[in-house]
């Protein structure tokens, strides 16, 4: 079993929004990142993807709705539905999505 702090993790991280694999389960990835505050363009995929707020609060913007998930939230973001972080997103992002992606 592996111990890992994820909000130590993701402050360690060099970038902003670029996410690092910390770990698989099954056929999925395990991501960490960190959100700073600005936007992250559009993107759609052929997968769900799992969206959890460790810490802080990512607001997207889905099929032009805005939604707020707060720390201890997760959104799903169904797999063809376009999905966008609007600016205000900002803390500890853990995303689960298929292996290779």
């Amino acid at each position: 079993m592996t111990h890992i702090s994820l909000n130590d993790t993701a402050e360690n991280l060099p970038d902003f929004w670029k996410s690092v694999v910390i770990g698989q389960s099954g056929t999925c990835n395990i991501k960490i990142l960190k959100m700073d505050g600005r936007p992250y363009p559009d993107e759609t995929h052929d997968y769900n993807e799992a969206l959890i707020v460790i810490k802080g609060q990512m607001r997207l913007v889905v099929d032009t709705e805005l939604v707020q998930v707060s720390e201890g939230e997760m959104y799903l973001a169904l797999a063809g539905v376009p999905h966008a972080v609007a600016e205000g997103s900002y803390g500890t992002l853990l995303i689960i999505d298929p292996i290779g992606n």
